[in-house]
Order: structure tokens, then sequence, then C-alpha cells
């Protein structure tokens, strides 16, 4: 059997809390609820693998290039082919960095925790729950469609590529932000 790459599209949106101003506002003078972002991410692959992934986050923009935030994740995984059957309820949280180097080049770094069902090492027909971690590391590029939107692509790897990691590298997230 041949090597399955698997790539995830993801919907990366984000919306900021801003002023009704057309003109983008200088954080230093943003309020606190001006400088929140909502988003989050939706993946969805079918097939013999079934991923879905439902990942809400808030982020704070610290700095004109700086947003620093926190999410929560929910996936459901199964393996459905003729050697193997298997689905799980995968919960965790994240923490996220995303830096913009110029004004449409972006660093991003990622640390995530999920807990999920995997085998036992000494008996494959047992399950037992374990928090895997993930650290992503990675950057992408914003185009922008408007004036407050734009189409962002980024392209991650998992460092840590734990054994039971649900994921598969690269990690590649496409999709819109609104509100610049």
């Amino acid at each position: 059997m041949s090597r399955i790459i698997v790539l995830i599209l993801n919907s990366y949106i984000f919306f900021y809390c801003s002023n009704s101003s057309a003109q983008p506002q200088e954080v230093k003078d943003q309020t606190f609820g001006q400088r929140l972002v909502f988003g989050g991410n939706l993946g969805l692959q079918f097939g013999s693998y079934t991923f879905i992934d439902i990942s809400p986050n808030v982020g704070y923009r610290v700095t004109d290039q700086l947003i620093a935030g926190i999410g929560m994740t929910y996936i459901y995984y199964s393996v459905d082919d003729i050697y193997y059957k298997y689905s799980t309820n995968i919960f965790g949280g994240r923490v996220f960095s995303k830096y913009y180097l110029i004004e449409n080049l972006f660093a991003h770094v990622e640390y995530e925790i999920l807990n999920m069902e995997v085998p036992d090492d000494f008996n494959y027909n047992k399950f037992s729950r374990k928090n895997i971690p993930s650290l992503f590391i990675g950057g992408g590029y914003r185009q922008m469609i408007g004036n407050r939107s734009a189409f962002e692509v980024e392209l991650l790897d998992n460092v840590i590529e734990e054994r039971y990691s649900p994921y598969q590298n690269p990690i590649i997230r496409a999709g819109f932000a609104f509100g610049f």
C-alpha cells in the first residue's frame, strides 16, 4: 500500500473588534475590546480517513505586528478501511502567537495539547485516553482583498510528531481574515 499524504484545508477566520472608521487604527490607540481577535479553524476531510476539526480561538493584538491568544479544539477522527477500524473524539486547548515580519508575511508558533483515545501498547484491542502534545512552527502569507479583509495561507510543521498525533506534516491552513 502506498503512503497516504493528508492535506487539511482549514478556514482560519479572524474577526477584529475595532472602531467604525475605515482607516486602521494603531494598536496603541485602541481599547482592550478593539484589540481582541475572535475566530478559529474549521477542517474537514472525508473518506477512509475522516477528520472534522472545530477550533475556536480568541487572541489579543499586543502590538501592530504581534497577536497572542488561546483556543479550544474538538476533533472527530476515524479510520475505516479493510484492515483497521478506529474512531475517537479528541478534545484540547492551545496557545498561539502570530508575528508579522513584514506587511503580508508572518511567523506562527502554536503549542497544543489534545486528549484522545489511543491503543494500549500491549493490547491493541484496549484503548485509554492520553494527552498528546504538538508544537507547530511555521509561517504564512496574507493577501489583502480589501481595506479590512484578507486571504491567508499558513504552512506549519509539527516538530514534536508524537506517535499518536492526528496530524501529518505539513499542516496547511488557508482561509480569510476580516477586520484589519
